[in-house]
């Protein structure tokens, strides 16, 4: 696999045509990507016979590390506000379309596009993560707007707005789109959404447990845990959280136990189902607050 220097140094390039990229979401990019790569890759050595993706690909690997770090951009765009909203608004615009960004400080965004459309082993799966990049702006718009405001969500708002806002649709469309892991046809099969949406659960109460601590010392409320807590100030929040965690982890290994899916989905599934106690260990600047340990964003 690429060595992490190397693949570092070209998700910054790539990241320098985006106003407000930052060094962190590189890092975090790469750190994830490699996480998730070195899990799945004797599977991907697999189907590389059926593909002739070679899981090894520098050019694979860094687009995929460049679609990660967007997702961390635009994420900290909504949260941090990066950019102006008339900008965030024509960059959501342009990815979710595919087309160059009306307004100039954005060239990143088409030359990824453009990437990802002409490595596509499948052409649906290019145009489902089109789809899948709106659903995300959407949820981080609505999630956003929702911490601004008076009224809060309830917990099953909450929860169901994160399933998008935590992206883990766009990292496995992106994956499929590059290794072609048939997910197009997958998501034709009731029991594949149900993981989809179980897994995607979990990321984000997974997200939101690692990050409480940083997001309440920073005065964020979109965390599931400040959520309950300005609700309920009696409830156990912590207590309920973890096992809302360990329920959506159980009916998500009875389905996997019930449903075969084809490789790599099997390890893919059960790597992001461990990411609290392995990327979220080694991401302490991006989740756990300046006395926990962690940093300060730096813009690259």
């Amino acid at each position: 696999m690429i060595q992490t220097e190397r693949a570092l140094q070209q998700v910054l390039e790539w990241g320098r045509s985006l106003t407000g990229f930052a060094d962190e979401h590189a890092v975090e990019a790469v750190r994830g990507g490699q996480y998730i790569l070195q899990r799945i890759h004797p599977s991907l050595r697999d189907t590389s016979a059926r593909t002739g993706r070679d899981p090894q690909d520098e050019t694979l690997i860094v687009t995929f590390y460049c679609e990660l770090a967007l997702l961390f951009w635009l994420d900290d765009c909504n949260d941090l506000g990066l950019i102006a909203p008339e900008q965030l608004a024509a960059v959501e615009q342009a990815l979710g379309q595919g087309v160059p960004c009306a307004l100039p400080g954005f060239e990143g965004c088409a030359v990824l596009r453009a990437s990802l459309a002409a490595l596509a082993y499948d052409r649906r799966d290019y145009a489902q993560l089109l789809d899948d990049t709106r659903c995300y702006c959407a949820a981080l718009r609505a999630g956003h707007a929702q911490a601004a405001g008076a009224e809060r969500w309830s917990y099953a708002e909450y929860l169901h707005n994160g399933i998008d806002s935590i992206a883990y649709a766009n990292v496995f469309c992106c994956l499929s789109l590059l290794w072609g892991l048939d997910m197009a046809t997958l998501r034709a099969r009731p029991m594949f959404r149900q993981v989809l949406r179980l897994i995607s659960a979990i990321g984000r109460l997974q997200n939101d447990l690692h990050g409480r601590d940083k997001d309440r010392s920073a005065g964020e409320a979109g965390n599931a845990a400040i959520l309950l807590l300005q609700r309920y100030p009696a409830m156990p929040v912590m207590d309920f959280l973890n096992d809302e965690l360990a329920g959506h982890t159980r009916m998500l290994h009875r389905v996997m136990a019930e449903e075969r899916f084809p490789a790599p989905w099997g390890p893919l599934i059960e790597a992001m189902a461990a990411l609290r106690t392995q990327y979220y260990q080694t991401s302490t600047g991006r989740y756990r607050s300046d006395a926990a340990g962690g940093g300060q964003r730096t813009p690259a």
